[in-house]
């Protein structure tokens, strides 16, 4: 080793130490979580609106109209309330260097769910600074620790239920790996006992709740062999504690086969797997139901909860003047897991069944993201002229 190198490896070793403190630390706060908010409890419950960038704000815009017409008398009364948090945009978070800019980050922790918009995440090359994923931050400042993806296509026999981890594994730490020398790059996974417990438990527990009767653990568990494999051992030993529910464990570039072999993909019902299987699996289980456009997602933690699409912001979209035929649909999907989390389960299934049947079976009006197809928001009209009859 030349003395360049030895210094270049122990400036590494410095900042993995500062790293993995960090992540103990967070582990430790793990522990001290309280129970799930109890909404019902809540005199108000305020909804953040946080629009993010390029198409973000106008998909997001829909969604808030929806809940409007389908909460009226809660929003009337001020049992609902919005609050609606601008500066998500790229533009400000590189401004100043951030994920989330502190003020924004303020903001968002007075609401006690978030509705938000897509936002940009810079990848090498862009124009902008190496600035974390909003997505990923968010995650981590508010411990969404559960990332909840329904996939449904009832024609296929597909009735899928994810649970990604959202604050570990090599997300946890991604935009602090190391550039060692010009010859070496080094990036790192985390995973704890807390963090895959709870996400665990977490996924048997819907599965009990729902009838679901399996779960299958997804790892690459034989390669990755710690983090994957802690991961894989902590939830085969969770999954002992529902008998009633059948476990099973696949790897995960096989997971990515059998969901296109009609002969097996019936079979799975439930899915519990690390971030980076489950951001890349829950995509391609999307295009199952008609791509990413139609998927929502919800991020789960005790306190807070987040609800988005699981798509980009499209900024060739907003570029090309096309803005307003965006696809609402992610983020009208997201929009029935947040009505449900908050207690308002029967407006959560009309909306379901409305875009059920504005989607898959009249489809009177059809997205296609150019004015070939209908607007953001004569597809939202759509969806709550449905609801107004199917409730005749």
């Amino acid at each position: 080793m030349t003395d360049l190198e030895n210094k270049a490896i122990d400036e590494a070793v410095e900042k993995f130490r500062s790293l993995m403190e960090m992540q103990l630390t967070r582990a430790k706060k793990i522990k001290e979580d309280k129970d799930f908010t109890d909404f019902d409890a809540l005199d108000k419950i305020v909804i953040g609106i946080c629009g993010g960038d390029g198409i973000g704000p106008i998909i997001t815009k829909e969604s808030q109209r929806v809940i409007e017409f389908l909460l009226k008398d809660k929003v009337e009364s001020g049992k609902i309330e919005f609050k609606v948090i601008d500066g998500l945009t790229i533009e400000n978070r590189a401004a100043v260097g951030k994920a989330i800019p502190d003020d924004v980050l303020e903001e968002l922790k007075k609401c006690n769910v978030i509705l938000k918009g897509p936002t940009t995440t810079p990848r090498q090359g862009d124009p902008w600074p190496n600035v974390e994923s909003a997505n990923v931050a968010m995650r981590k400042e508010l411990d969404l620790f559960a990332n909840m993806r329904p996939v449904k296509v009832p024609e296929e026999g597909i009735d899928w239920t994810f649970f990604r981890e959202n604050t570990e594994g090599g997300y946890a730490v991604g935009s602090h790996g190391v550039n060692i020398t010009d010859d070496l790059a080094v990036d790192f996974t985390v995973a704890t006992q807390e963090g895959c417990e709870r996400i665990a438990k977490l996924a048997y527990d819907y599965a009990k709740r729902n009838n679901k009767g399996k779960v299958s653990i997804i790892t690459k568990a034989n390669i990755i062999k710690t983090t994957d494999g802690k991961f894989l051992n902590i939830a085969k030993k969770i999954g002992e504690e529902y008998p009633e529910i059948v476990t099973d464990d696949w790897y995960v570039d096989i997971t990515t086969a059998k969901l296109i072999d009609p002969a097996r993909r019936r079979d799975f019902k439930v899915f519990v797997l690390p971030n980076l299987y489950g951001d890349i699996i829950t995509d391609e289980a999307a295009e199952f139901q008609g791509g990413v456009g139609t998927a929502g997602s919800a991020n789960i933690g005790k306190k807070y909860a987040m609800f988005e699409a699981i798509h980009g912001s499209a900024p060739r979209m907003i570029s090309e003047g096309r803005g307003q035929y965006a696809d609402p649909c992610s983020m009208l999907r997201a929009t029935v897991m947040l009505l449900s989390h908050i207690g308002f389960q029967k407006e959560a299934d009309s909306l379901e069944k409305a875009l059920d049947k504005c989607m898959f079976e009249e489809k009177k009006l059809v997205i296609t993201g150019r004015d070939t197809g209908c607007t953001c928001e004569e597809f939202g009209n759509y969806v709550m002229d449905t609801i107004t009859e199917m409730t005749k």
